[in-house]
């Protein structure tokens, strides 16, 4: 319209565009072009101009769609292709200018020198150095002095490290042209690459600017550079300049995002990397930075997702390499990692991070000799990196050397700022209910962080273990006061809430967090798991879920978590509709289709859950859990051949696989081959040579077929090796069910007498006692249990069950016990519920019946004992 009104036509629009193109004035020259394709839109020339001064503002993907819609109008080939050729080596795309242009050979020597030249940087790129030699040399070939091929040049010397004779070339130019704006900006690159040189390239970059102020290559150059010198405040204020100039190029956003994410704003990092990939969705630099943001988020479905588009087109990029390896960590795809690791450790021997990675990578795999070997590297190539060296400690501490793995931890502990190895510290200590060494390191951890509401968080969660319900409250509500929406103090407190039947409490508990952030996943999901322990609707329960999966709606977690919830209460057929949607959302989680084929087999459909166990091996070729999970739906289909097959897959990807072993060991014994079994049976001790399973299915093996003396004698030769509870448990049991009775006693009392903090057998005499209703003696085995492992909550539970049987008053506080170290434990709610029944207190005991009928839909006990409530209540 303003054409029209002015007067201009199409052709005077262009005359001016041409002459702008000419005096480098590249926004005049866009919006001439504009109005003339505004008259006419398909005026060839004008797509022409308009991308190549595109191209110019550095807009390289508009430039490429300008520059194709040009060609499809009949422009000229053989002068579109220079510019073609510059649109697809700034957007990385590499192999499609060589597919493009390799052949292309054009009349006008600038022309030439043009388009050979973007090739030669495009097989450079790709890793041809011939190819790219060859290409140069037609480009100088065709114009001597041709300063883009130059430049082409002194990048190539600078890729085989000969930064000097780069910067040579580099000079050259500069002498003959000093104005070349290009010129400047490849020597504050190459400035960038020589130690120790960064505010060199600093003054070559703005001698660019000096030449250019208004060109954003070079802004960008500045600000990639304050970035990696970590000079952030710099850095805000160059990006600032740099949006003024080029606000909606794909470069700004990229630094934009850039600069939050080493902010640490990932909040900010990842919304404007999803701006980013909607902006650019193929640019391989912003999928990088956007899988990164998500790493560092947690979201590893969108960093998998993102770091593997990377990779698929450029193989060779280490650091997205490193990340997605992190990422399959992580998200337990432990083959996925190692598999993806390998070609980090080709070509000559990694740096410190590459060691450090294949250090965990092995060490998760179960390989310690090679995690230790690479962590040992690592630890010696950095000697002050705090989470190599605890990765290093753990690793002694998964081969067995305690001592050694607890020391180095508390070394680096001491010594380093990092807390890493603190919590890895407390984590082992709690691991081994060590609790008095886990409050020392919680202590150290609360000096170097003494105003973060970590430590008081973490000691409430070691006091709640240790049975102390009042100190934890206190710890997690100093947690909650320094920071009132900390998740992890609300959660245990809501944990605490309801041990203590306080389920309104609990439910509070998250209000604080979701005023805050309505979009909170993990309040959402604490919240679902709450209410459904309270026996909420299962409307109200469903809501919750499905709020936290409309945050995430390609996380496996919120919908795995939805599925179980289904599952748990027998309601299948929205399980399936809750899994199906979860499977359709994210169909390349494999962890979903598990999820579906679990309500499959459950709902009996049994042919659909085998097809979809086989969609998720296939996804996971390397994960034993979906071959069992395969394996156990081909066995409830009856089809044994291909149930042993599935076995014998998952042994191949782990060959110490005991579940899949047993399962085999089964089969061979239903279709009567001892042998067979047997051989199993040995293969176990053989891989297990310090644990009791082995022997422990020998003498089954034995037992089946009443060879009761074999089995005696493996279970003695077994005691010797490993002087295991199991295997005191089954000596004792064999001599039982051969006949002798005064031996098996024999037996205990010695067992006790050698072992007696044995909990686990005391565990195991007081239900053998149960069932001779020799209650008494039950009670003092239960008792003892509870006194040597205060953390026990069956021993409570069976303890209470005992008490309210010999009409103890005790009975109840010891079911609540139960309860508060184990507040889903469905057992002690009906114990609870049968003892409170037993006082009269019906409502509580419907209650708790109620909840725990809620938790295990299909126990009949719990329905009998619901009814027997209902009936004493009238």
């Amino acid at each position: 319209m303003l054409a029209a009104c002015t007067g201009d036509d199409p052709q005077a629009l262009l005359t001016k565009a041409r002459g702008d193109l000419a005096r480098s004035d590249f926004p005049q020259a866009i919006i001439q072009a504009k109005n003339a394709l505004q008259v006419e839109p398909d005026l060839p020339e004008a797509r022409y101009l308009l991308g190549v001064a595109l191209l110019r503002t550095g807009d390289a993907a508009g430039a490429e769609a300008e520059l194709r819609r040009a060609l499809a109008l009949g422009f000229s080939a053989a002068t579109t292709a220079p510019a073609l050729a510059q649109a697809l080596l700034a957007q990385g795309r590499h192999a499609r200018l060589i597919t493009e242009f390799a052949d292309t050979v054009l009349d006008r020597a600038a022309d030439q020198a043009s388009l050979k030249t973007s090739l030669a940087a495009a097989y450079a790129q790709e890793g041809d150095a011939e190819a790219a030699q060859t290409a140069l040399a037609a480009a100088l070939s065709a114009d001597p002095h041709h300063a883009p091929a130059l430049l082409v040049q002194a990048q190539a010397r600078a890729a085989q490290s000969d930064i000097p004779g780069a910067l040579a070339v580099v000079d050259s130019i500069i002498a003959r042209t000093p104005a070349s704006f290009e010129a400047w900006l490849l020597k504050g690159h190459l400035l960038r690459q020589s130690k120790g040189k960064g505010d060199e390239a600093l003054a070559a970059y703005r001698q660019a600017l000096e030449i250019k102020p208004d060109q954003p290559t070079a802004h960008a150059a500045v600000l990639s550079l304050l970035l990696a010198q970590d000079k952030l405040t710099d850095a805000a204020a160059q990006l600032g300049t740099l949006k003024r100039l080029a606000p909606n190029q794909v470069q700004t956003r990229y630094f934009e995002t850039l600069l939050a994410y080493q902010q640490e704003d990932l909040q900010k990092a990842s919304e404007l990397s999803r701006q980013l990939l909607v902006l650019a969705p193929n640019d391989l630099r912003s999928l990088q930075l956007a899988g990164a943001t998500a790493l560092q988020s947690n979201d590893l479905v969108q960093a998998q997702a993102c770091l593997e588009r990377v990779l698929r087109a450029t193989p060779q990029a280490r650091l997205a390499r490193q990340w997605l390896v992190s990422t399959y960590l992580r998200s337990g795809q432990v083959a996925k990692a190692l598999d993806a690791l390998q070609p980090l450790l080709q070509g000559g021997e990694p740096d410190a991070a590459t060691s450090a990675l294949a250090g965990d990578v092995y060490r998760q795999s179960g390989d310690i000799q090679k995690a230790e070997a690479y962590l040992a590297r690592a630890a010696k190539l950095a000697p002050k990196d705090a989470r190599a060296r605890t990765s290093l400690a753990l690793t002694h501490l998964a081969a067995g050397r305690r001592d050694q793995g607890l020391g180095e931890l508390q070394d680096v502990a001491a010594s380093d700022s990092d807390i890493t190895a603190n919590l890895a510290l407390i984590g082992s200590h709690l691991l081994n209910k060590d609790f008095a060494h886990a409050l020392q390191a919680i202590d150290a951890l609360e000096k170097k962080l003494p105003d973060q509401p970590q430590a008081a968080s973490l000691r409430g969660r070691a006091l709640m273990l240790q049975g102390d319900a009042p100190g934890a409250r206190q710890s997690l509500e100093r947690a909650l006061a320094i920071e009132p929406a900390y998740f992890q103090a609300a959660d245990g407190l809501a944990t605490l809430d309801m041990a203590e039947h306080k389920p309104e409490d609990a439910r509070k508990r998250f209000d604080p967090l979701l005023a805050k952030d309505p979009k909170n996943v993990h309040a959402l999901l604490a919240l679902a798991r709450v209410r459904a322990a309270s026996a909420a609707p299962s409307t109200e329960v469903a809501d919750l879920f499905r709020r936290a999966v409309e945050v995430k709606p390609e996380a496996p977690t919120p919908r795995l978590m939805w599925v179980a919830f289904y599952l748990q209460r027998h309601e299948l057929a929205a399980a399936l509709a809750a899994a199906q949607d979860g499977v359709a959302a994210n169909p390349s989680s494999a962890m979903l289709l598990e999820a579906l084929g679990r309500v499959q087999q459950a709902s009996g459909e049994l042919r659909g859950a085998i097809t979809t166990y086989s969609k998720a091996a296939a996804l996971q070729p390397q994960s034993v859990l979906l071959q069992m999970r395969l394996a156990g739906a081909q066995l409830a289909d009856k089809d044994k051949a291909a149930a042993a097959a599935s076995l014998r897959k998952a042994l191949g990807i782990q060959a110490d696989l005991i579940e899949a072993q047993v399962e085999l060991m089964a089969l061979a014994v239903d279709s009567k081959d001892f042998k067979a079994a047997l051989d199993l049976a040995r293969t176990i001790q053989k891989q297990r040579p310090k644990q009791a399973a082995g022997y422990l299915l020998e003498a089954d093996l034995a037992s089946t077929q009443k060879k009761f003396d074999e089995a005696l004698a493996v279970l003695r030769a077994g005691l010797k090796v490993v002087p295991a509870p199991d295997l005191a448990k089954q000596m004792h049991s064999t001599l039982r069910a051969s006949g002798k009775g005064d031996e098996s006693d024999r037996f205990a009392a010695a067992w006790l007498k050698e072992h007696p903090t044995d909990a686990v057998f005391q565990l195991y005499l007081g239900d053998l006692a149960v069932a001779r209703n020799e209650l008494s003696a039950a009670e003092r085995l239960y008792a003892g249990v509870a006194k040597l492992d205060p953390t026990n909550a069956i021993a409570f539970n069976n303890l209470a069950w005992v008490s309210g049987k010999l009409k103890r008053v005790e009975a109840i506080a010891f079911a609540e016990r139960a309860l508060a170290l184990s507040p889903g434990y469905a057992g002690a709610m009906d114990t609870l519920a049968v003892l409170l029944s037993d006082k009269g207190d019906y409502a509580k005991a419907l209650a708790w019946e109620n909840q725990a009928r809620l938790l295990q839909p299909q126990n009949n006990l719990f329905r009998l004992n619901l009814a027997k409530i209902h009936l004493k209540g009238g």
